[in-house]
């Protein structure tokens, strides 16, 4: 008994370390007032002027831009990688996953100044592209990580028995290879997308004149002071990911239902 409410209070206590301070700050941008000292009543104010700040709206529509295109081109070739990686001999395949877990585990700045020179060494003025480019680059590892696992749980006998019924391979991928490993093709999307609207230290470097993501726009804000807007925004994104966590869990747990249906019929 005394250990469950252990367990119980330790679970609540971690929990309520990492989701205080987001509920504070949701809090808060409804607060009248633009300092946190006081509660001066409650007003939707900065979420009206937050979608009046024309700077705010530029910085959101890169950031979702460059967020999906990145995440959806990241997801493509990682997932093609991961069943690449997943048909190498034992030797090369460690080699390849240590590559692979070094972007991962390297520091970000390292990451950021060494595809900026990249670019100025091929001459690539830095703008929209190279800051496409540089989030393709570092989402890609992340969705291999994501796809393996799946990729490693697939039974070949599938794949190999479509070509024999008259499939192309082509086919046989679209109709069993890519619905089997599609949680993970779907985590690594997620993963990419939310990790692209993230990223501040990489975009900082990569960026030019004109163009700047939400993180570079809330950093540059921050340094001015606490803007309420700045909650507003942060209560929306926050809201918008948990819709589509919400939304994409869902529609995999319907289609495992769908599933388990068939084959009990």
């Amino acid at each position: 008994m005394v250990s469950r409410i252990l367990k119980r209070a330790y679970m609540f206590s971690l929990y309520l370390f990492l989701y205080a301070p987001i509920i504070v700050l949701a809090f808060y941008s409804f607060n009248n007032s633009r300092t946190r000292g006081a509660w001066t009543g409650f007003t939707f104010k900065w979420y009206l002027a937050l979608f009046q700040d024309r700077q705010i709206m530029t910085s959101l529509y890169y950031s979702l831009s460059i967020g999906v295109i990145a995440a959806f081109v990241a997801t493509i070739i990682g997932t093609l990688a991961a069943l690449g990686i997943n048909h190498l001999k034992p030797i090369p395949r460690t080699v390849i996953m240590n590559l692979t877990y070094l972007p991962v585990l390297n520091p970000d700045i390292v990451t950021g100044i060494s595809l900026m020179l990249l670019f100025i060494f091929v001459r690539l003025k830095l703008g929209f592209l190279t800051l496409l480019l540089s989030h393709i680059t570092f989402n890609i590892p992340y969705v291999i990580l994501s796809v393996l696992p799946r990729v490693k749980q697939l039974d070949q006998n599938m794949y190999e028995a479509a070509l024999d019924l008259g499939a192309t391979p082509g086919l046989a991928f679209w109709k069993v290879i890519l619905p089997e490993i599609m949680p993970g093709v779907v985590t690594g999307w997620l993963l990419a997308f939310t990790l692209s609207l993230d990223d501040f230290v990489i975009s900082f470097f990569n960026t030019g004149s004109g163009v700047s993501n939400l993180s570079i726009i809330i950093y540059s804000m921050a340094r001015r002071g606490i803007n309420p807007k700045i909650n507003a925004l942060s209560t929306l994104l926050l809201v918008s990911i948990l819709a589509l966590l919400v939304t994409v869990n869902l529609m995999m747990s319907r289609q495992r239902h769908l599933k388990i249906r068939e084959e009990s019929e």
